[in-house]
């Protein structure tokens, strides 16, 4: 069996930044592997170990600077990775759902998996429908938001749990090929231990153009167009109180009194 995983790189923020235009100032910026996508690695990870997988890849469209935080998947355990990247793409501010779609399609034909997992969402844009999108794409059956996936996956039937609306939790089986949008906490990410990130520096990572994987550049322009960044105003009615035990509870004493919780 072989998993493909979808992993991207993200943007992370310091909490004091400033904006310029519409980008946050690269002073403030960082890079890190996708929370959702660090438990996707994991999941496709253990079911290597557990002798279900044979042959765990990654997939990521980004360029070049992402593959010192792509290789983290490596390190991890994945066997190797598959890197999209093109001129084409350089210009695109927000790649949207449909060409990320197409991206990813046309690697799921050419790798033909037995199980694709993707996270739930990307921890920087929160955007969370590229998975649904592949397996509609791809004509795979599909699981949304899943947090439990049994490891032995009998007769090609993948048993899971989902999370849905209003806490509420679904038990179902999905015949594979299928891909799986993992939830966090449906395992604990594994640290890359030293010798996995070396081991990671020599695993094959394979650069690839829209051409290489049959995508034409008119697949990939976005619908997107970001016309506006700003930090939005926040409100708090918090009552911070500074001095001894003795008079910080005096004085939550009286708030509480004032509201009507204490007597």
């Amino acid at each position: 069996m072989k998993i493909l995983v979808t992993v991207k790189e993200v943007a992370t923020v310091e909490d004091e930044f400033e904006i310029e235009g519409t980008e946050i100032a690269d002073q403030y910026l960082g890079a890190d592997l996708n929370e959702w996508d660090d438990y996707a690695v994991e999941e496709a990870v253990q079911l290597q170990e557990a002798g279900i997988a044979d042959e765990v890849v990654t997939v990521t469209i980004g360029p070049e600077d992402c593959e010192q935080t792509i290789r983290q998947a490596l390190a991890k355990g994945a066997d190797r990775a598959i890197r999209v990247w093109d001129n084409a793409l350089e210009g695109v501010d927000l790649l949207d759902v449909n060409a990320k779609t197409e991206i990813l399609s046309a690697v799921v034909e050419a790798e033909d998996p037995d199980l694709v997992l993707t996270g739930v969402q990307a921890g920087d844009d929160s955007f969370g429908a590229t998975g649904v999108s592949l397996a509609e794409e791809i004509g795979a059956q599909w699981g949304a938001v899943v947090n439990h996936l049994e490891h032995d996956l009998e007769d090609g039937v993948a048993a899971v749990r989902r999370e849905l609306e209003g806490g509420v939790e679904e038990l179902t089986e999905i015949d594979l090929p299928a891909v799986l949008t993992i939830q966090t906490g449906i395992n604990e990410p594994r640290y890359a231990s030293l010798r996995g990130i070396r081991q990671a520096q020599r695993k094959e990572l394979d650069v690839q153009g829209l051409a290489d994987i049959g995508v034409d550049e008119s697949a990939v322009e976005s619908e997107l167009e970001l016309t506006d960044m700003y930090e939005p105003e926040s409100e708090s009615d918090a009552t911070v109180w500074e001095g001894s035990a003795d008079e910080t509870a005096a004085e939550l004493g009286e708030l509480l009194r004032e509201k009507g919780v204490a007597q």
